[in-house]
């Protein structure tokens, strides 16, 4: 039997996100956006919401297109509202158009989401060596600058929480622990 980290349930959703994406270095510039979209979706829900919800966010938001997401209007996001196959919040659907449109700038600023979020890495992920689950934080320094740069540049749903989040989805932060299959780095 395979050693998953503690918070992985046994929902086969859960599992294939924790064995396939989770804390796997992410470059990919829709998926980078994608998943920042997301953790801010997730705020004050379970992720396993969220996965559940995933392929109707897909589709509702261009899968994710930055520049889509940016041109939506309020007549489409009204629409997608109404829709329960995603959390219908209003500040959380709406964010979705107001960070794509504040990450088209980052984009012109860095040439790409990838380049701006690894560069506050280095570009090399920052591997933890945590024993169990109580001993990850929720956020850390990293976060709290990442979090204050984007609300500086207008997203909103970015807390340091939710960036922390966001590092360890993206694999900018791999917090698998040490007895995790998964683990990047054995110990």
């Amino acid at each position: 039997m395979k050693t998953r980290c503690q918070w992985c349930s046994d929902d086969p959703i859960y599992i294939d996100y924790h064995d396939t994406e989770w804390g796997v270095p992410l470059h990919d510039n829709l998926r980078l956006f994608e998943m920042l979209i997301l953790e801010g979706a997730q705020a004050g829900l379970s992720w396993i919401t969220v996965l559940k919800k995933r392929p109707a966010y897909r589709e509702l938001f261009h899968n994710f297109a930055v520049e889509k997401v940016a041109a939506m209007t309020d007549n489409e996001l009204e629409k997608i509202l109404l829709n329960p196959a995603i959390i219908r919040n209003r500040l959380k659907v709406y964010s979705a158009r107001r960070n794509a449109i504040a990450a088209l700038k980052i984009i012109e600023e860095y040439g790409s989401l990838n380049a701006y979020f690894w560069s506050w890495v280095d570009h090399k992920p920052i591997i933890n060596h945590w024993k169990n689950l109580s001993e990850i934080p929720s956020t850390n320094e990293l976060s709290d600058r990442i979090s204050k740069d984007l609300k500086k540049r207008g997203l909103n749903f970015v807390g340091s929480t939710i960036i922390y989040a966001y590092l360890q989805s993206t694999g900018i932060v791999d917090d698998h622990t040490v007895d995790c299959f998964v683990r990047t780095e054995k110990d």
